[in-house]
């Protein structure tokens, strides 16, 4: 059982602080650093929560908008399950796994399986992607990538922390569970936007999307529209 009488315990003010077992490293820490990312990334996911729950549920005639709660009822059920594990993740990278306590459950295969099972599921839903996408969309959806690229960090300094303190400094497992959650990340955020029949920003690349000359001539167009009004 947690129990925090005050968070302002005046520890860290020299710029260090403790890990799981009690030892003292200074926050610049590697090991600190992918706490903070996975720290990250749950907040992110808190977001993406509350933008879900922002759906508008019914129609601007009054009709219910039934995809809207779908969407609502998937996302929050999985992302709460998410949280859950990142906390669970964040526990096990703030110690070495040698000192890990007895009592901590970690994360193991089924949690990373689940990643794919949820995965291959909504794909069942999506139609297969012919190009690249762009970091867009929805609120949901554009947040969602932004918890994908944050994961991608994540994973990379798992993988720095692993070849600065050796191979056994983070479980396996722990890798192979982050990888699949951005690969999640992404695909929730594609199948968010076929469910709620909204259309997926596509990458044009460069030779292939002609002349471009900037907005400059819109912007000195509306000017003299405004100028235009105000001589009304």
């Amino acid at each position: 059982m947690v129990r925090i009488d005050r968070v302002h315990t005046g520890g860290g003010d020299k710029g260090e602080s403790s890990l799981v077992d009690g030892s003292r490293r200074l926050k610049s820490d590697l090991r600190f650093s992918v706490v903070g990312d996975c720290d990250e990334l749950n907040s992110i996911i808190g977001l993406v929560r509350m933008e879900c729950s922002r759906l508008p549920l019914h129609h601007q005639d009054g009709g219910d908008r039934k995809n809207a709660g779908r969407v609502h009822f998937i996302c929050d059920t999985a992302l709460s399950r998410i949280q859950h594990e990142l906390f669970d993740l964040g526990a096990e990278l703030a110690c070495p796994p040698e000192n890990l306590p007895d009592y901590m459950v970690l994360i193991n295969e089924n949690q990373a399986d689940t990643l794919v099972s949820d995965m291959d599921a909504w794909l069942t839903q999506t139609e297969p992607l012919t190009s690249f996408i762009l970091p867009a969309g929805g609120p949901p959806q554009a947040v969602l990538h932004h918890a994908r690229t944050v994961a991608r960090r994540l994973e990379r300094g798992i993988v720095q922390l692993r070849e600065h303190e050796g191979g056994q400094s983070v479980r396996p497992l722990v890798l192979t569970y982050v990888n699949r959650l951005s690969d999640w990340l992404f695909v929730l955020s594609r199948w968010i936007t076929a469910v709620l029949g909204e259309d997926e920003m596509l990458w044009q690349p460069l030779g292939k999307r002609g002349k471009e000359d900037g907005i400059a001539g819109s912007i000195l167009r509306q000017a003299e529209h405004d100028a235009d009004f105000d001589n009304i």
